[in-house]
């Protein structure tokens, strides 16, 4: 199986937390990781399975992915979500966080195999001037938890699974 994993690393780099999920998930799916979403969208063809993933700014996936999805063609390919956050998904649901890239994925046809998201290190707005929330985010139980995730992708479960909630 042919597996991609994208997520925009000039957004990301900030902290390294989308980062250390995608890496994670991609040594056990053995995929290629792309760290942009710069991409020819063609070039998406002969992958099986696609992650589609950033940190969350404003309560959704950044505006890039979105962009990318669109440009895309309609398909029939399997695809699997994740984000990094800063607030604890009990205040705000996963459905909420990834609404706006799931229906996208959707509405190109894809099959959502699963969707996995995690606290990360956040100093967006005011939380720089105190430092930031959630220092040493994601942690080793996260990135176990994107292991197992990414295990039952590879053989073939549908789940959603949260870190760090």
């Amino acid at each position: 199986m042919l597996i991609h994993i994208l997520y925009p690393e000039d957004l990301t780099a900030h902290h390294g937390n989308t980062k250390k999920i995608a890496g994670t998930m991609a040594e056990v799916l053995d995929a290629e990781v792309l760290e942009s979403v710069d991409v020819d969208v063609s070039s998406l063809d002969k992958y099986d399975l696609i992650g589609f993933g950033s940190g969350i700014y404003g309560w959704k996936h950044h505006n890039s992915l979105s962009a990318l999805i669109d440009k895309m063609s309609h398909t029939n390919k399997k695809a699997f979500i994740f984000s990094t956050r800063g607030n604890l998904i009990r205040l705000v649901p996963l459905e909420n966080y990834h609404k706006n890239v799931r229906n996208r994925l959707l509405e190109k046809g894809f099959e959502i195999m699963g969707e996995f998201s995690c606290l990360g290190f956040d100093t967006s707005g005011p939380l720089r001037f105190v430092g930031g929330k959630n220092k040493g985010y994601p942690n080793e139980n996260d990135l176990d938890d994107a292991r197992t995730f990414a295990t039952g992708l590879k053989n073939g479960y549908k789940f959603t699974k949260i870190a760090g909630s």
